[in-house]
């Protein structure tokens, strides 16, 4: 019988490393073609909102920034996976440098912050307001945005409140009924809220909690409850029964177990949860135009549209200039909360 050779090590590892380059290649292409209607509106605005419109400079300012991000595309997510290991601890850090540099020099010289003035001076949306006669008295943006923080913090910290305890009742107690429970918060979270519009108005208007903050919290920590409760109740499922039985075998108390030992490993669980309800009350338009009457309630969705009629003018550097300040606390919050926003799936929790 003739000996059989042994395979070629060093041909398998080439092959090997060829077709993860293919591989990543294709991935990156297929992303990044996919990424770019998505990322390409929100480069425009704001482009349009560091600059004047009709000069020069708007479409040298865009195009501009988008070399800058497609620079730092490469440097950070397209490079690494092909580059030693070595190498990429330091990369971020030239990338960043970089960026900096090339901002400062090529796109801050024809930027401008004249179209943010109505931070710190009411009177530019007075004078746009002036334009209209349809319009009531809008408030300032700082009211606007505190009562969209007093609308998505109170929303979270209820819903954070409740679903916490009803999705651990969920998975760790055993009661009659637990698994029509379990299927019936399924089917009110498929329901379509749209269908709901008009009973919340009426019962809102019978129970006075119409034009207020209030209910229109009320309204969306129902309404968001079912979705929290069937997220968290699979960070629980994920949690080792037998930790929490050693806890109650060591003397601690079901309550204690709960708070010390179970919690503190849901903790991602809930952290992306409250992110997600803050992020939902954030951006709520429908509930908080039918509820919502008064300007002296409105909050920065309403108040973005508001500014965009075309009774205000549709200034759209203004507009602009208010979108960027509505997206804000949407990207710190992203930027705070993305490594706990992976861990959600709806089979647990992932490594």
């Amino acid at each position: 019988m003739a000996e059989q050779s042994s395979p070629d090590w060093m041909a398998l590892a080439r092959r090997g490393r060829r077709h993860r380059m293919i591989f990543l290649g294709t991935i990156t292409v297929f992303l990044t073609l996919v990424s770019l209607p998505v990322v390409m509106p929100y480069l425009w605005l704001l482009t349009m909102s560091v600059t004047t419109l009709g000069s020069a400079a708007v479409m040298q300012v865009f195009w501009r920034a988008a070399g800058l991000v497609a620079v730092l595309y490469l440097a950070l997510i397209v490079l690494p996976p092909l580059m030693p290991e070595r190498f990429r601890t330091w990369v971020p850090a030239m990338a960043a440098a970089a960026a900096v540099i090339l901002t400062t020099l090529f796109i801050l010289p024809l930027t401008t912050l004249n179209n943010f003035r109505f931070l710190w001076n009411p009177d530019v949306m007075a004078a746009q307001q002036g334009r209209s006669s349809t319009i009531g008295e809008l408030p300032s943006i700082w009211s606007a945005m505190g009562n969209s923080f007093a609308l998505a913090g109170t929303q979270t910290a209820l819903i954070l409140i409740t679903a916490t305890p009803a999705a651990y009742a969920l998975s760790r107690l055993a009661f009659r009924g637990r698994e029509t429970l379990s299927r019936g918060i399924l089917l009110l979270h498929a329901f379509p809220v749209m269908a709901l519009t008009v009973a919340i108005f009426i019962q809102s208007y019978w129970m006075g909690l119409l034009n207020s903050i209030l209910g229109v919290v009320l309204v969306l920590t129902t309404l968001e409850l079912p979705f929290a409760i069937l997220i968290l109740k699979t960070f629980f499922d994920a949690v080792p029964w037998d930790i929490e039985m050693s806890a109650v075998t060591d003397g601690a108390s079901r309550w204690q177990a709960f708070r010390l030992v179970v919690l503190p490993q849901v903790s991602g669980g809930l952290i992306a949860v409250g992110t997600f309800t803050f992020l939902r009350g954030w951006e709520e338009y429908v509930y908080v135009t039918t509820l919502l009457i008064d300007n002296s309630h409105m909050v920065m969705s309403l108040y973005l549209f508001w500014v965009s009629q075309d009774a205000m003018g549709a200034d759209p550097n203004l507009i602009a200039a208010t979108g960027v300040i509505y997206l804000l606390p949407v990207v710190a919050l992203y930027v705070f909360a993305q490594k706990y926003l992976t861990q959600i799936s709806f089979g647990g929790i992932k490594g």
